[in-house]
């Protein structure tokens, strides 16, 4: 049975689910950061899905990367699939901005997480569900 990585529940608000992956909300308000998580037990490579979901992955990723971008006039879009501390595969879309604490290098660990009020958790679920209109069902 799926269930997301402890680290991953612990460090990330859900948003809802793509018909193959949960969008997650990383609880660090110094960047908008979301994680994709292939419902699939066990996975820890994209190579280790089927090749559907292999395409489905890519179509979701890419359609969260380009909403994104637009949605939040991103000056980059990192995409990653580290895997390094959390086994289970998962991807991290996070919007960079020039002036964001970390630029240009990597966020991780660069500055203090800093946890979204629930206001700001609030804020930001509505942007989503008004930024992603297809294959997406936001958590109610």
């Amino acid at each position: 049975m799926f269930e997301v990585a402890s680290q991953l529940t612990k460090d990330s608000i859900c948003l809802g689910d793509f018909p193959l992956s949960r969008l997650l909300l990383c609880n660090d308000s110094n960047y908008p950061w979301f994680i994709l998580v292939p419902r699939r037990e066990g996975v820890r490579e994209i190579f280790e899905l089927p090749e559907t979901d292999q395409q489905q992955l890519l179509w979701e990723s890419s359609y969260l990367s380009r909403k994104l971008n637009q949605g939040f006039g991103a000056d980059k879009m990192n995409v990653a699939a580290l895997g390094n501390q959390v086994p289970q595969l998962h991807l991290h879309h996070i919007v960079r901005y020039q002036n964001d604490p970390a630029w240009p290098g990597p966020v991780w660990g660069k500055v203090t997480m800093l946890s979204y009020t629930n206001s700001e958790i609030a804020n930001m679920h509505q942007r989503i569900r008004l930024l992603l209109t297809e294959q997406y069902k936001a958590v109610e």
